[in-house]
């Protein structure tokens, strides 16, 4: 799954999506996917992702306090 980072617009390919929709994981394992070379895995936090389409990511994916009526 791809996401972008929201303040440089780069794309972040998420390796570890379980993590991703955790609202207890603050952060998440991706690595920055430009240029021609593999980049090294980081962890990226949650908040500061976007979809590529520039929507936010759900609040039930952000917030372990949060529930749907």
């Amino acid at each position: 799954m791809y996401l972008k980072e929201h303040a440089s617009g780069d794309a972040v390919e998420i390796l570890d999506v379980t993590a991703l929709i955790n609202p207890s994981h603050e952060t998440v394992r991706g690595r920055f996917h430009f240029g021609e070379e593999l980049q090294d895995p980081a962890e990226f936090d949650k908040r500061l992702l976007t979809f590529p389409s520039g929507e936010a990511l759900p609040r039930c994916w952000l917030d372990p306090h949060w529930r749907g009526v």
